[in-house]
């Protein structure tokens, strides 16, 4: 089958993988119908996340159609239109009873690299390195779903797979962000990174109750579909005081809520922006964290910041200060998916949950290195580029 693969730091090409087939009976294999690009897709493309072999397949965004079914599968027929989680999870284990499935004990068959590097494991995530169980990813024309009845959820009939699509890993992190973050009604609530993940954070502190979402990115081609489909605030830092602006429009405070959802790469204004980069490029430190920053000295006296952003190791002068003195709860996580894809779905099926505009470029799986090349290089105001594998 064909497949987009990584053979080496910024070079992508299509080419003939052999086909997945059942491994373990609670596998099923699904025939990709779309698959997306998402930003942290680039730290690997990037050689950021230095744990990629030559001719792995890349991609952890799909929905699909299930064409093969292992004995012990319940959940899921031959025809099955399904989303599926990116991260995999067993959906037994201690942390996939506590809805912490992003770290369940058994969904990474890899474990010892983030042994090393983290101390535990987290779980595995199709496509996105050996550090994270090595799982060939979705950029292909079919993908073997390990424990599907726990990672695979049913499209209901009406809801369209460019919708779908997104429930997949954006839209479940982008609501995991405000949910964990701890957004609650009246809240002030300001997201770092006008991507999907940072407008689906946005759109979901909406929907919990938030009484102002500002969001906050240097791009207008990402803040301005956000403001047009859900009526956030939107701030370009490149033309603001944003620190100014959030306490203005926080009545002196600061936002109740901040979310980042930039990651590693993070851009930020002025001469800190050249000091992370060289550092990173030196290897001093392994992750750009200005926007992680920039939420925790923004954020009120008592609030909460979320990290979002994928981060793989250290960073340099993170503000331990103003965290601790300032009394505020700072929690990060990959993404739970199971826990929140049903419900995303539901919220899909009700109009309260539109995604299908992130999908700014649609191409043919044969095109995918330049839709990568598109989305990374920030060109023709592509939020996302949608790959079709038929």
């Amino acid at each position: 089958m064909k497949a987009l693969q990584w053979n080496g730091v910024n070079k992508l090409a299509v080419g003939e993988v052999p086909d997945p087939g059942i491994v373990n009976p609670g596998d099923v294999i699904v025939k990709v119908n779309r698959t997306v690009t998402c930003g942290s897709d680039l730290h690997l493309i990037g050689g950021y996340i230095p744990f990629m072999e030559k001719g792995d397949v890349l991609g952890h965004e799909f929905v699909g159609e299930v064409v093969e079914v292992g004995s012990e599968v319940g959940r899921h027929r031959r025809g099955d239109r399904v989303v599926v989680s990116s991260f995999i999870a067993c959906g037994k284990c201690y942390f996939c009873s506590q809805q912490l499935f992003s770290l369940c004990d058994n969904g990474n068959t890899n474990p010892a690299i983030t042994e090393t590097l983290w101390g535990q494991a987290p779980g595995g995530c199709f496509g996105y390195s050996h550090a994270m169980g090595g799982n060939p990813g979705s950029h292909a024309e079919y993908v073997r779903v390990p424990f599907a009845d726990v990672g695979a959820f049913t499209v209901p009939d009406h809801v369209s797979d460019e919708r779908a699509l997104f429930a997949s890993d954006s839209a479940a992190t982008g609501w995991m962000g405000a949910d964990l973050g701890g957004v609650k009604p009246g809240d002030v609530v300001a997201v770092w990174g006008a991507g999907a993940v940072g407008q689906m954070a946005a759109r979901a502190a909406q929907l919990l109750g938030a009484d102002r979402v500002i969001l906050i990115d240097r791009y207008d081609y990402r803040l301005q579909p956000a403001e047009k489909q859900f009526g956030v605030e939107t701030l370009n830092y490149e033309r603001t005081n944003v620190a100014l602006e959030l306490r203005e429009r926080s009545g002196g405070r600061g936002p109740d809520v901040c979310i980042e959802a930039v990651g590693m790469e993070a851009h930020t204004a002025g001469p800190q922006n050249v000091y992370d980069q060289v550092k990173q490029q030196l290897r001093l430190e392994t992750d750009r964290p200005s926007a992680v920053r920039e939420a925790i000295h923004a954020c009120r006296k008592g609030g909460s910041v979320f990290v979002l952003g994928v981060f793989a190791g250290f960073v340099d002068k993170f503000p331990l200060g103003a965290m601790m003195n300032k009394g505020l709860t700072v929690r990060g996580a990959q993404m739970h998916g199971q826990r929140y894809i049903p419900m995303l779905l539901e919220r899909m099926a009700k109009d309260e949950l539109v995604t299908e505009y992130l999908a700014t470029h649609v191409m043919p799986l044969t095109e995918a290195p330049e839709g990568y090349r598109i989305f990374k290089e920030k060109e023709d105001g592509c939020l996302r580029a949608v790959f079709l594998p038929g």
